[in-house]
């Protein structure tokens, strides 16, 4: 059976960095002043979250001695031979009535200008969220990228042979929820476009159902219930329909439904088992697994139908494709001697890359900006989630503490 939750999960995310880039920019953010009524949800959030992006490198604070509020008391010689490029800085006032004001700056030290600041008059339980923000704002002001910090992370976690729970947290693992608990298997979670809702496959029932879930309300609804399996749920960009795979026609095929449901347009007619679709990101073509050519490779067919274009060509076991959201790179699975492997295909060269390593790495995706790449892998005998960045040059490990962590999707920017 399946029970509905919207409570804070026990399972927290702890950031391990295991790996780094060779030009990194280096910064040093300073601990805001008077930050108590934070509760610690400031300065360490915005140094990890910089942190686990694989795009900088941090500079310990105590290589200066002074700790500067106000950049007029910014000794940048120092800092320049501390070998950092730019520094935060910050403090906590009272707003009255409850609230707090929290204002950062973040400056260029060897041109000692301002990049980018700002004020955020909030209640205290919500520093994370304004922690989040400004690592964005300086995500952003280094790289010229939009930051994803206040984005989400949706995954299934496994605890003993019958135990499994939906969950979303932040993408440090933190304020972690979970939405659905069953004893009865959950896979396959997929973010609608706007963030609100989570398409996801549940054995509740003794069979594969396709349910969507608004994420504000709880409220869920079956959308694909066809006799057989139903599996495998995709949004399309604009987040008016699912493509699903559904065996009423005996072989696994690919279908096209509405979001809300409704009845299902089959995509192809073929023999083979056609399985695991995406979309592209201008929502032309739909990316697939299928054992056509004799083992699963990753193939496109046009959203209307048509001939499907063989993608992957090297290794003979390729599964598991997502897009980039510029759609110019597709990451999927390929299992090499016995082991399966996230890989990064540029699609207008063929190249590819290795971004794993491990035995077994499973349902890669791409952050919304297309910077880092989610995926689960094992780890001393369990499966936990790990990002990499999108070039291998960067990787944390994100450890849960009391389960395997299965099937993680990375949301989108929106996040209501």
């Amino acid at each position: 059976m399946a029970l509905l939750i919207a409570s804070v999960a026990r399972a927290e995310l702890n950031i391990e960095i295991i790996g780094g880039g060779a030009s990194r920019h280096a910064i040093s953010v300073l601990p805001f002043k008077d930050e108590g009524p934070t509760q610690g949800n400031l300065t360490p959030v915005i140094r990890n979250d910089l942190a686990l992006s694989g795009a900088f490198r941090l500079v310990d604070p105590s290589a200066v001695a002074n700790v500067p509020f106000e950049p007029a008391d910014i000794r940048y010689p120092l800092w320049q031979a501390a070998g950092a490029q730019s520094v935060a800085i910050g403090k906590v006032e009272s707003a009255g009535g409850g609230q707090i004001k929290i204002s950062f700056r973040l400056m260029d030290v060897s041109q000692r200008r301002q990049l980018t600041g700002g004020e955020f008059t909030v209640t205290p339980d919500r520093s994370r969220q304004v922690a989040h923000a400004i690592a964005d704002m300086i995500y952003e002001a280094i790289t010229g990228q939009k930051g994803f910090f206040n984005t989400r992370l949706a995954y299934v976690l496994k605890s003993g042979r019958n135990s499994y729970a939906l969950q979303i947290s932040d993408v440090d693992g933190q304020r972690s929820q979970t939405i659905l608990r069953s004893t009865e298997p959950i896979i396959s979670p997929s973010w609608s476009p706007d963030g609100r809702y989570i398409a996801y496959v549940s054995f509740a029932s003794q069979k594969p159902v396709v349910w969507v879930q608004d994420l504000a309300t709880g409220q869920r609804r079956a959308v694909a219930n066809f006799k057989g399996s139903n599996s495998a749920p995709a949004w399309s960009p604009d987040g008016s329909k699912l493509a699903v795979v559904l065996t009423t026609s005996g072989n696994s095929q690919i279908y096209v439904i509405n979001a809300a449901g409704g009845s299902a347009r089959r995509l192809m007619y073929n023999g083979a088992i056609d399985t695991e679709p995406t979309f592209s990101p201008d929502g032309s073509m739909v990316y697939f697994v299928s054992d056509r050519s004799g083992a699963p490779q990753i193939y496109r067919v046009p959203v209307g139908g048509g001939d499907a274009q063989r993608v992957t060509w090297e290794g003979n076991y390729n599964v598991s494709p997502k897009l980039a959201p510029d759609g110019k790179t597709l990451v999927y699975i390929r299992r090499s001697a016995g082991n399966f492997r996230v890989m990064s295909q540029d699609l207008a060269t063929n190249d590819t890359r290795l971004l794993s390593d491990g035995s077994y790495s499973e349902r890669p995706s791409f952050a919304p900006n297309g910077r880092m790449v989610l995926y689960s892998s094992d780890a001393g005998g369990k499966s936990v989630l790990y990002a990499a960045t999108a070039d291998g040059s960067s990787k944390v490990k994100l450890a849960v503490l009391n389960g395997d962590v299965q099937d993680p999707a990375w949301g989108p920017f929106n996040n209501p």
